[in-house]
Formats: structure tokens, C-alpha cells, sequence
């Protein structure tokens, strides 16, 4: 059962998007509802306040007011296509070697081919799902500042309550706009201390974007709750995790590194001693993860409470196809979309004697070479994401559809190979433990269910952990968790022709792409909305 409960949130959770427009400049944006209520009338009742917080967390998981479809928060695009969670998922894995989709719907293609155009509208729904988060989001903390809430008479427990729900609000417009920074760069950037209505924002850079998420994560850290308060909600280990996050990719944002600042907020979270590692690797991924000690930040989904044709429902269904049993996925049926290159699947080799259990592929009928994209059985479908408990029962929605299955955005395996990256990278820390941390997970990968260590368990020597063992840990053991696009482009394997994949560049055999593409573009219709808007360099309007 989730913490967070999503199901039949009421229409005041969205009063605060009337100043959407001040957040983003694409009058394409149709949001729903119509409102009949104003914001001081709902943040008069402090028994709003988590109404209008589920809201803001909700908005990486459903897509509108209803669920699966019906009255979406955005138009201009299919509304299961608009979900966040989905559209982030393919920016960063269909771009790179982790994933291929056998569908032909608009330009999807253009996300593997890496010949996308600011027109791409699954792009530009991403952009859009950012900006309409972080409009959620100003809204909310512009009306929990400590004046507002002392003039509503909002004291006691109540005003310390308030106040954490600010501060969560506040991560929560800061992973967005790290999604910005990340992803497009140079972004329109509005804060609650802009004027609510209709203006041009300004565009701030990549270095001062990266300042202001900094300082941000920075100054809410004391306000967060402790790690691990409340499953689902976002504590100070969350922020440290973002932080780290932040640090490991300084110097593709800024030119400057920060590897010891990397090291010093990865070492926060392990020492917080609150997450460790699940005992059984495939148990991240199942219908009861929200029990796992080691996933600090999910995005939560329930089969009864958030239904979405993004999000989870997704990343269960679109990987099944072919001759897969959907049964033992706990879902009705496969959509046929989803596989992996071979050069994920190399990274396991099939000679090994004492296999990685991370391996996780479907080969039974399937091609390990992909000779036509749209063709299910070319490429590997990977297993991971399921629809059933430990105990291998489906999820709770009886017709199958939607997985009560949560997404891992932050979790501990990812923030000990973070250590051990920055370690590397001359950021200070332990080699010792930067070993020890990833020998962890290499013995787990090697640990059958009764417990029993296969081999020497994977384990490696110091002389062993370089930084190319890292990136490809990093795929082994996070591959489908939307890290993989972030990791090749700071490894400088993105881009180059020194690493390829299949279709890269849309060709069979793989090919080297523009440098400018370790960017997206800026959609052509905010462009044409802002005149204070420059699109990245390498693009057209």
C-alpha cells in the first residue's frame, strides 16, 4: 500500500496552475479544469495543504484529473504519451543503447536515429510536463511562506507541517529543473517570486541554472524530513542524492568539476544508515517495492489509485511482445514495443559460468541483432519491470492494466557506483570503500535465492575499478532507470563514433552523431511564443 494516496484528487489541488503561462510561453498548453475557486480560498484550510502536495508528487506519475484519460493536464499530444515519467524514460533511454521501440508513431523514431528537430513533440512534452511541475510547484511554495501562513493563522504543528510541505515542494521544483538543465540546457526560468499571469520569461544559462538548483537543495536540506520519514516523500537523503547527482555532472554543466562535493553527499546518504541494499536484486522492480529499504525516491504508482497509459503501465506492458507469457509479467497482455541493443547484452557474458542475475533478457525467439527496428523479435526484451509480488501474485487492478509497481528514480546501488565514480575521478573519499561498495553489488548480482555465492561472487580487485568498469557497471546495474543517456554523455560516449550502437544515427551498423545533440532542442512553439528565447546551438527554430 502507498503512502502517498493520489485517488481522486479535487480540483483545488490545481488552482495554483493559473500561473502556468508565467512558467512557460507555449500557448499550445490547454489545462484542465476550469476553475471555480481562487488560491486564497484554498490555502485558507490547512487540511488542503497535502491534497495540493499528493498534486505535485501525482505529476510525475498520471496525467490529468482522471484517470487513465479524459482531462489531461496538457494537450497538444496523445495524453498517455504526455505522462512525465514516460517522456523523461525515452529522452533518456531510447537515445542510447539501452533501448529501441518497434512503434512508428510520429517521429518516436527520431529519439534512437538521434535526428530529432525542435518539432518533436515527444519532446516537447517533456518540456511542457517540466514546466507544468514547476508551475505546480511555485505556486505552492508563493503560497506557504511564513507571512501567508501566519495571516491565515496557521500555527503550531500545523505551521511546522507547512513548512516541510514547502520544502518537499521545493525539491520537487529542483529535480524538475535539474531535468531542465540536463536535458535542454538553457531554459525559461520563473520562480515564486515572479508575478502570477501572462509574461515572457527570460532564459537563464546552464552554469546559472545549475547555481540556482545548488543553493536551492542547499537550504531546504535542514527543512526535509529524515531519511526515510515516510516512504514515497522526499527527505534530506533525496536532496543529498540530487545533490550528488548534481556534483557528478558539474563539469558537463559548468566546465568546472565537483567530484569532492559528489563524494561528500553520496557519503550523506550511506552513512544515514536508513537505506540498504534488497537482499534479492529482481525485488526493486516488482509490484511491492515500496517495501524495499533501499529505494530512497519513487515515483509511486498504485493499479486502483493512479491509473496512466505512461508511467509504469508502460514500462511493464511495452517490453512484452513476441512469444512472452504477459501472465507472468501480471498484466493482460504485451504491447510489443521495448528492447535492448546487444550491447547491453554483452555486458553479460553468456559464457560465464556463474551468471549475473541482473542480466534479466528474453531471447527465447528473439534476434540478438536488430536488422529492422519495428520488428519485436530483432533485439532483446528486458524483464525487469513486473507486475507481481515476491510471492508472484498480480497487482491489484483486476483487469490487468495498470501495475501498483513503483518507479526507483533514487536508489542506494546507484549512489554507492556515484562514490565510486567520483573516488575515481580525483574527488577524494576511500578507494577501499569505493571497492567495497561496488563489490556489493557485484556479489548480490552473483547471490542465488537461497543465498548462495556463485564463485568468487563477481567480486573485483582495486586494480580492477577504472572508470570504463564503472560505466558499464553503472549499465548492469541500473540499465531501465533512466540514468543511461545522463552517464554516456559525461563518459563522452554519447555523441562520438569511438562508441556505437545499433541505428545510431540511423544506421544499422551505428555511427558517430553532431556534438551539439548532447542537448535537446528548444521546442519550435516556445520559441515562437517567447521572443526572449535562443534556441540551442546545432538547431533551427
Amino acid at each position: 500500500m502507498k503512502t502517498l494516496n493520489f485517488r481522486n484528487i479535487r480540483n483545488i489541488a490545481l488552482a495554483g496552475v493559473l500561473s502556468l503561462s508565467a512558467a512557460s510561453c507555449d500557448h499550445s498548453l490547454d489545462i484542465e479544469p476550469k476553475y471555480d475557486v481562487v488560491s486564497a480560498n484554498v490555502y485558507r484550510d490547512f487540511a488542503n495543504y497535502k491534497s495540493i502536495l499528493a498534486k505535485m508528487y501525482a505529476g510525475y506519475a498520471v496525467t490529468g484529473q482522471q484517470g487513465p484519460a479524459g482531462r489531461p493536464d496538457i494537450s497538444g499530444i496523445d495524453e498517455g504519451f504526455s505522462n512525465y515519467l514516460r517522456q523523461y524514460w525515452q529522452a533518456q533511454e531510447l537515445s542510447t543503447d539501452e533501448a529501441i521501440i518497434a512503434w512508428n508513431d510520429g517521429n518516436l523514431r527520431d529519439l534512437h536515429d538521434m535526428d530529432w528537430t525542435p518539432a518533436n513533440e515527444f519532446l516537447r512534452a517533456l518540456y511542457n510536463r517540466i514546466f507544468y511541475q514547476v508551475s505546480l510547484t511555485n505556486e505552492f511554495i508563493r503560497e506557504t511562506q511564513d507571512a501567508q501562513l501566519s495571516e491565515r493563522g496557521i500555527t503550531g504543528a500545523n505551521l511546522e507541517e507547512a513548512r516541510r510541505y514547502r520544502a518537499e515542494a521545493r525539491f520537487l521544483r529542483a529535480l524538475s529543473y535539474w531535468h531542465a538543465l540536463d536535458l535542454y540546457g538553457n531554459v525559461p526560468f520563473v520562480t515564486e517570486q515572479d508575478r502570477v499571469g501572462s509574461f515572457f520569461p527570460e532564459q537563464t544559462t546552464r552554469a546559472d541554472l545549475f547555481s540556482y538548483v545548488e543553493s536551492e537543495l542547499l537550504a531546504i536540506e535542514s527543512e526535509l524530513g529524515e531519511p526515510g520519514f515516510e516512504y514515497g516523500r522526499a527527505d534530506k537523503a533525496a536532496a543529498w542524492t540530487l545533490l550528488s547527482k548534481l556534483y557528478l555532472n558539474a563539469e558537463v554543466y559548468t566546465g568546472q568539476g565537483r567530484y569532492a562535493d559528489a563524494v561528500t553527499y553520496s557519503r550523506r546518504v550511506i552513512d544515514s544508515g536508513r537505506y540498504q541494499l534488497e537482499a534479492e536484486y529482481n525485488h526493486l522492480f516488482l509490484a511491492d517495492n515500496n517495501t524495499s529499504s533501499e529505494i530512497i525516491f519513487p515515483i509511486t504508482f498504485d493499479g486502483l489509485r493512479t491509473t496512466t497509459w505512461g508511467g509504469m503501465t508502460y514500462l511493464v506492458h511495452a517490453p512484452v511482445g513476441g512469444n512472452m507469457n504477459a501472465a507472468a509479467f501480471g498484466i493482460n497482455g504485451g504491447w510489443g514495443g521495448l528492447r535492448t541493443t546487444k550491447n547491453i547484452v554483452e555486458l553479460f557474458p553468456s559464457t560465464n559460468a556463474t551468471p549475473d542475475e541482473r542480466a534479466m533478457f528474453h531471447t527465447d525467439g528473439q534476434n540478438l541483432e536488430i536488422a529492422d527496428i519495428f520488428t519485436f523479435t530483432d533485439g532483446y526484451p528486458i524483464t525487469k519491470f513486473k507486475n507481481v509480488n515476491r510471492a508472484g501474485q498480480a497487482g491489484s487492478d483486476p483487469s490487468g492494466n495498470h501495475p501498483d509497481t513503483d518507479f526507483p528514480m533514487f536508489r542506494l546501488a546507484d549512489v554507492y557506483l556515484m562514490y565510486a565514480e567520483a573516488v575515481l575521478r580525483g574527488g577524494g573519499g576511500s578507494a577501499a570503500d569505493a571497492l567495497d561498495y561496488v563489490n556489493q553489488l557485484r556479489r548480490r548480482a552473483y547471490t542465488d535465492a537461497a543465498g548462495n555465492v556463485r564463485g568468487n561472487g563477481g567480486a573485483i580487485s582495486q586494480g580492477q575499478l577504472t572508470l570504463d568498469f564503472i560505466i558499464n557497471e553503472r549499465a548492469r546495474e541500473l540499465k531501465w532507470e533512466g540514468h543511461r543517456r545522463t552517464d554516456l554523455i559525461r563518459f563522452n560516449r554519447f555523441t562520438s563514433a569511438t562508441y556505437v550502437w545499433p541505428w545510431k544515427g540511423a544506421v544499422p551498423e551505428g555511427r558517430g552523431v553532431e556534438e551539439f545533440r548532447r542537448l535537446y532542442p528548444i521546442p519550435s512553439t516556445d520559441l515562437t511564443a517567447n521572443p526572449n528565447l535562443t534556441q540551442n546551438p546545432g538547431y533551427t527554430r
